[in-house]
């Protein structure tokens, strides 16, 4: 893939979401590695739990009123950069 894509978490600070953040982001990094230029973890306030993929909002906890399953969130991304790419046990069942 010539094009390498850019994750940004945002976290609340205040919440002490760091630790979450981190995981997700070993979580992707992981799963897209050959896909990714970074993963960024971007310290915020008042319940941020935002995900972006280059630049694009893919996951807003407020917005869901949940914080994104591990699962969900790569299978949100693998549809934004590749549809087609099998996620393995990640992925959704067929029906």
């Amino acid at each position: 893939m010539s094009y390498l894509h850019r994750i940004e978490i945002e976290y609340c600070t205040q919440c002490r979401w760091l630790l979450r953040a981190a995981w997700m982001a070993q979580e992707l990094l992981t799963t897209f590695e050959v896909d990714l230029h970074s993963v960024a973890l971007k310290p915020g306030t008042g319940g941020a739990f935002i995900v972006r993929l280059n630049g694009e909002v893919l996951f807003d906890r407020k917005s869901f009123g949940r914080f994104p399953e591990s699962k969900e969130l790569k299978q949100l991304i693998r549809d934004s950069i590749d549809p087609e790419r099998s996620l393995g046990h990640s992925d959704k069942p067929v029906n």
